[in-house]
This record gives C-alpha cells, sequence and structure tokens, in this order.
C-alpha cells in the first residue's frame, strides 16, 4: 500500500498508527503542505480534495485510493480484522465511534492547517488570536473525552476498555498537537496518563510524526 502522508498531519498520523498496529506493509509519499504540494495538479488528481492522508492500494484492487483517515482505517478493519480496532458488541462500539468522532469531526476540522492559515491571512487574526481560537475547541472536546475516559477505561491507559481502539488512534494525534500550540492540559489527566501510556507502545511510537521521512 501506498500512503500520501505528512509528516505533522494529525489526520495522516491516525492512518500510520493503524497500519502500524495492524502490522500492514506500506510505504509513504509526502507531499509537503508547507509549500503547499497537496494542491498540485499531480496531486489532486489523486485525491480530488487535495488533502492527506489517502492510501493508494495494490492487489485486487491496485490503483484505487481511499480518502479520509476514519474510512481508510475503517477499510483496514475490514481486510485485517485483526487485532481489532472496534469492540464487536454494539453498545461498546458506538461508545468507541462517538469518543473517535470527537476528535475528527468536531476538534480537528476547527483546528487543521487549512483553518488557522485563513484565520491569520484573511481574517487578520494575530498568533494570540490564533492560540485562542486552538485552544477553545481543544478545551471543550477534550473536556467532554475525559469524563468518557473516567466512564469507560476500564485500566486508565485507554480511552476505553483496556485494548487499544480507534479512540485511542485518534486521540494520540490530538494530544501532540495539543502540546504543540501549547495548550494547557492539567485538567486532563486521565488523557494524559492514557497518552503516555500509549505512546511506549512501539506501533504507535514508530507513528511519531519527528520519525517520519519527511519530518524537519
Amino acid at each position: 500500500m501506498i500512503l500520501y502522508s505528512y509528516w505533522r498531519s494529525s489526520a495522516a498520523y491516525r492512518v500510520r498508527i493503524a497500519l502500524n498496529y495492524k502490522h500492514i506493509e506500506y510505504r509513504q509519499i509526502t507531499p509537503n503542505l508547507a509549500k503547499a504540494e497537496h494542491r498540485s495538479a499531480e496531486y489532486v488528481a489523486t485525491n480530488p480534495q487535495g488533502l492527506v492522508p489517502a492510501l493508494e492500494l495494490e492487489g485486487e484492487h491496485g490503483g484505487e485510493i481511499i480518502a479520509q483517515s476514519l474510512a481508510i482505517i475503517e477499510y483496514l478493519e475490514q481486510v485485517q480484522p485483526a487485532p481489532a480496532l472496534w469492540p464487536s458488541e454494539p453498545l461498546a462500539r458506538a461508545r468507541v465511534n462517538a469518543m473517535a468522532q470527537l476528535i475528527a469531526s468536531d476538534v480537528h476540522p476547527l483546528n487543521n492547517l487549512r483553518v488557522l492559515k485563513y484565520l491569520k491571512a484573511d481574517l487578520g487574526q494575530d498568533e494570540a488570536a490564533v492560540s485562542a481560537w486552538y485552544s477553545r475547541w481543544v478545551i471543550d472536546g477534550f473536556s467532554a473525552l475525559e469524563t468518557w475516559a473516567e466512564q469507560y477505561s476500564a485500566d486508565g491507559r485507554h480511552l476505553f476498555g483496556d485494548s487499544i481502539s480507534l479512540a485511542d488512534v485518534c486521540l494520540v494525534p490530538q494530544m501532540y498537537n495539543a502540546r504543540r500550540f501549547g495548550v494547557e492540559l492539567q485538567a486532563f489527566p486521565r488523557l494524559v496518563a492514557i497518552d503516555r501510556h500509549l505512546c511506549l507502545v512501539q506501533e504507535i511510537a514508530m507513528a511519531a510524526p519527528e520519525l517520519q521521512p519527511d519530518a524537519e
């Protein structure tokens, strides 16, 4: 498989974690988002959204492209079910999906690179205002997630139950970004503890931005 990725993309980070966790071999092509290479005609022909990640399949479906991180991870779950990233019990699966979507659908879209650039370049906001915007939405999301972790973590090392799930796959990149942008995390001790444990897992550690081939 070929993963179109960028080292600091949290959505691509999720997919790297999932691929590593499922021990699926892949290679990376890394358009530089900082240089707008993802907006090139060549890349847009691959992914019309002009975003990363995108996954190019090989084998039976060779050449097919899947966009959107959660769609990619769901595909990986279907083709390689073990180790699983979702519980099999319906209510448990819904809980995991809710946690993952809180991050991927509510927090991340308001704070990704193109939104922050728009706030600065088009709306004329300074760094302090952009940082306040970023923190506002992360703190909102993390406040709910901290409560859910209290309710549904069985061991204090995973967001749900006692094994890695899609919720954890989404949490680690968002925690990385929160620290990068200076969000205060003292109010979220459960999330901090879970993230600390997850980042010691080899498959997750190897997906870290600084270890990617295009890392600056």
